[in-house]
């Protein structure tokens, strides 16, 4: 198993799942870039290459001393105001990157299928509030999302030209996610946990807008179950899916924060950003129709089972438990879980 993007909070919670599954894992990634990191807590760093995505020459090398049969590229430049600020450095690892990655798969002698890891941000978004379907155009007005479509356009293009009678190329694309061990800038719980500590309200920039919150638990079970069908039955297996959560759990930005700051005693509580933003979609929202389908997938958290599974993470990373075993017993716990009735 090759994973790139394993040192990212996404990737770390991957690799500790797969790692529970028995699989022997290679991760490809730029180090941790923050201090508390999930990787630095629950991470085996003996199959862990720290290197560019841009570097193909790298790339190439790792993946081919892995001799990986599965690969899930999960390395990105994942933030949207981070794409404002270096729109350039954004295309070349989301784009560039995937292209290195996906280039490199094509000498692999035992590759069995490969999943280029996107975002719900993908979709043309013309803020009607409507779900994207799979089949909806490609788009996205600030870099990043725009980065990703271009990504997607990408795995397509390699996947017609080069792995036509080949090994199963896919897409997964999945709403936002939250979860233990996210400490990123600019990101909701993240900013929540540092406005805790330094006893401050959180500064939001849009509170009305609408997301599709998900534990990060949940579209990690359905790269799996992709990645699954994409091996046993390849011709059947779908080539672009979303992963989001019910409707029940589409709610805006201060309502996610309204009900996390009830798990701390009503802190950190939230004010209103006053100064000029650049601009983000009001209403995002994900039909995960396909995945239900064709996967058999569904979620297993409302959004707020998924904020108190989040809390209580934080919660014992601050009482100093060990956060390897406190992880592991919550994918345990989710994998007992039964589906939400939609």
């Amino acid at each position: 198993m090759f994973l790139t993007g394993h040192t990212g909070f996404k990737g770390a919670w991957m690799s500790l799942w797969l790692r529970r599954m028995g699989a022997q894992v290679t991760g490809y990634s730029l180090a941790p870039h923050t201090n508390p990191s999930l990787f630095d807590l629950v991470a085996d760093e003996s199959r862990s290459h720290i290197a560019d995505i841009r570097d193909a020459d790298k790339v190439r090398d790792a993946l081919m001393a892995s001799d990986a049969q599965v690969v899930i590229h999960m390395a990105a430049q994942a933030l949207v105001r981070e794409s404002y600020r270096d729109p350039l450095a954004t295309y070349a690892t989301n784009v560039l990157g995937t292209g290195n990655v996906l280039q490199a798969c094509r000498a692999l002698k035992y590759l069995e299928c490969a999943l280029i890891v996107t975002s719900d941000k993908v979709y043309e978004n013309h803020d009607k509030g409507l779900p994207f379907v799979e089949s909806d155009r490609l788009g996205g007005h600030d870099p990043y999302s725009n980065s990703k479509a271009c990504a997607e356009l990408l795995t397509g293009s390699f996947r017609d030209s080069f792995f036509d009678a080949g090994p199963p190329i896919a897409s997964a694309r999945a709403g936002n996610v939250i979860g233990g061990g996210d400490w990123s800038q600019d990101r909701l719980i993240p900013d929540c946990i540092r406005a805790l500590k330094a006893n401050k309200a959180v500064t939001l920039r849009f509170p009305d807008a609408v997301r599709p919150w998900q534990h990060v638990l949940e579209p990690l079970s359905g790269y799996l179950a992709l990645a699954q069908a994409l091996v046993q039955t390849p011709a059947g297996a779908p080539r672009a899916v979303n992963f989001g959560p019910n409707a029940s759990s589409f709610c805006t930005v201060r309502e996610v924060v309204d009900a996390f700051s009830a798990k701390f005693s009503g802190r950190p509580g939230w004010q209103q950003d006053a100064g000029d933003n650049p601009r983000e979609a009001a209403a995002l929202t994900l039909s995960s129709a396909l995945a239900q389908s064709s996967l058999q997938w569904h979620p297993r958290l409302g959004v707020a089972e998924s904020l108190a599974w989040t809390a209580d993470w934080y919660q014992a990373h601050a009482a100093g438990e060990d956060m390897v075993k406190f992880s592991e017993s919550q994918i345990v716990q989710y994998q007992s879980l039964p589906a939400l009735r939609a």
